[in-house]
């Protein structure tokens, strides 16, 4: 596995959770924003509904941001025992 392709691998998850978590934010600023003086019923409604959906994307998006780093030792471990069974050293 050539290193460009190690480092693709080891980065995907992570950057996964913050694209999803980027995401959240600009779905929280678009549509939910700052919150109305003295909304009608249905006002606040729709408020809190764009606001629960971006608070699920920042959630979602930390969770898998945190198990993307998690998961980068099994796949720097996994690429450096595939290393040694081909017979190739791996460079840190």
């Amino acid at each position: 596995m050539g290193r460009s392709n190690r480092f693709l691998r080891v980065i995907a998850l992570p950057a996964l959770g913050l694209a999803v978590v980027e995401v959240g934010f600009v779905c929280d600023v678009l549509f939910a924003g700052i919150p109305y003086q003295d909304p009608t019923p249905a006002l606040q409604a729709r408020w809190e509904l764009h606001r629960s959906v971006a608070d699920v994307l920042y959630g979602a998006g930390g969770i898998i941001f945190l198990l993307g780093l998690l998961v980068i030792p099994v796949i720097l471990g996994s690429a450096r025992k595939q290393a040694r069974r081909c017979g190739k050293g791996v460079e840190d």
